[in-house]
């Protein structure tokens, strides 16, 4: 297995369908997270299937691995509110350094216990938390799940709400995005899976070329409020 510990984002290199003048133009930009330890297992399988196919409808798409090295979770030292980066120097900011200048995300993870991986939910509560959202705001942004056989819309439904918190449009596909497989082989003769991933990854696409067609136009972004706190217990 490839050392993943220090690797940057992976561009997924695809031959390009789009006509010649839309290939001038700057094109959009989608960063896959996968989330498991493995550089080229399930998870992976399933984010080059929806990478190669964004590849096809123009948009370029890279795959950041989280890799092997232990990933903290959040300490409540509060630097982050200050910063914006996080205090603990890994791949969190290293994937936030890249994460602005990207028009779409694409978290991935293995189910385990039913959940996500212990190093994806640490990298995305530390993420989102010292991002504040800044970034994520208004992105489109998917989660894709992996398993043997089972916990995969409890997966699903935790890396969701990382979204909605974030006020991010949520791209579904034909069905709920996962794919079953205890080896990349496996994932592979999961064809209804990887027809998930593809529908998923065209309809980023749609919706990343429509987004950019109204801020053209001058669509306004919405108006924002000061956010309201209201606790339970006072």
């Amino acid at each position: 297995m490839p050392d993943v510990r220090h690797n940057k984002a992976k561009r997924i290199s695809r031959p390009r369908t789009a006509n010649a003048a839309r290939d001038r133009k700057p094109r959009m930009r989608v960063i896959l997270v996968n989330g498991s330890p493995h550089a080229e297992g399930c998870t992976y399988t399933a984010l080059e299937e929806v990478a190669g196919t964004l590849e096809a409808e123009g948009i370029d798409a890279e795959i950041f691995q989280i890799g092997t090295e232990p990933l903290s979770g959040c300490t409540a030292c509060g630097t982050c509110r200050e910063t914006g980066r996080c205090r603990i120097h890994d791949r969190v900011n290293e994937f936030l350094e890249v994460a602005d200048d990207a028009d779409g995300y694409v978290f991935g993870s293995p189910v385990h216990y039913a959940a996500a991986g212990g190093a994806i939910t640490s990298f995305m509560d530390r993420v989102f938390f010292a991002s504040r959202g800044r970034c994520f705001y208004l992105k489109p942004a998917a989660a894709v799940v992996s398993a043997r056989r089972a916990g995969t819309t409890a997966t699903f439904d935790q890396i969701n709400k990382y979204f909605t918190i974030a006020q991010m449009p949520v791209i579904s596909s034909r069905y709920w995005n996962m794919v079953h497989g205890s080896k990349p082989e496996d994932v592979k003769k999961d064809l209804e899976g990887l027809q998930i991933m593809r529908v998923l990854a065209r309809n980023m696409a749609w919706f990343l070329k429509c987004k950019q067609a109204g801020i053209r136009a001058g669509v306004p972004f919405p108006e924002r409020e000061e956010p309201v706190a209201t606790n339970f217990i006072r």
